[in-house]
């Protein structure tokens, strides 16, 4: 095929000239002065519900007698939770093990003193006004492992939201900062990345606390959770 030089020339030179334009792009990109930052937001709420662990440790002389009284025990506390209104879906075996027991003497061989069983439960309580009860109610079924109560919400969506809002709007007034003390102006957000949700949980009394009598169910306060969210973002600055 014959291609005339007037041709040529200018398929050359269109060629060259988007070389150039994409050689300025990528400078200008590369010369663009960014600002990347992070912030957090954080919001309060109150918890609507908790979450309670407690189980039954026995021992005896023989693996089956410590299983036996064992699950005896463990039934009643069960039973003490369905009766106090927590439904069986929401109380799941969360720990179940059985384990020789030994004594142990200076030079001398262990000896085998009988077995451990023992058995969790995690039980989800939906109704913080029942957690006092519920804990009162286990203890006297005959638990004497009690882990302790941590709080949460049901759905966590709409504070994690609330949260990302406020987030956001630190991170923006952040650039805003950024950007007058160095004498620019924010032109656009370039990106944007989420860096995670947690939940902060106020404090909850442990086994050692749970000594209240049956007159009086324990006193427990749900308090406020911390819900915060962490974002990065990249803005692009000008004059």
């Amino acid at each position: 095929m014959l291609i005339r030089p007037a041709a040529l020339a200018a398929a050359l030179t269109l060629a060259f000239a988007g070389a150039a334009n994409a050689q300025t792009a990528a400078s200008d990109a590369f010369h663009a002065t960014t600002l990347r930052l992070a912030a957090s937001g954080e919001i309060h709420v109150k918890p609507d519900m908790a979450q309670l662990t407690a189980g039954v440790s026995t021992e005896a002389p023989s693996a089956q007698a410590a299983m036996a009284q064992n699950t005896a025990k463990m039934n009643a506390v069960i039973a003490a939770l369905r009766a106090n209104g927590v439904a069986a879906d929401d109380i799941q075996t969360t720990g179940l093990s059985l384990n020789a027991q030994y004594r142990y003497e200076p030079n001398e061989p262990p000896q085998r003193t009988g077995y451990q069983a023992s058995n969790l439960v995690t039980v989800h309580i939906r109704t913080l006004a029942r957690v006092g009860a519920t804990l009162d109610a286990v203890v006297g079924a005959g638990a004497n492992d009690v882990r302790g109560v941590s709080f949460d919400l049901s759905d966590r969506t709409a504070a994690e939201n609330q949260a990302r809002e406020a987030a956001v709007r630190a991170l923006q007034a952040k650039a805003d900062l950024y950007a007058r003390a160095t004498g620019y102006r924010v032109l656009r957000l370039v990106s944007l990345g989420e860096g995670g949700a947690h939940v902060v949980e106020p404090f909850a009394p442990k086994a050692a606390m749970l000594t209240a009598s049956r007159a009086q169910p324990v006193p427990v306060s749900g308090g406020e959770l911390t819900v915060t969210e962490t974002v990065s973002g990249v803005y692009e600055l000008g004059r």
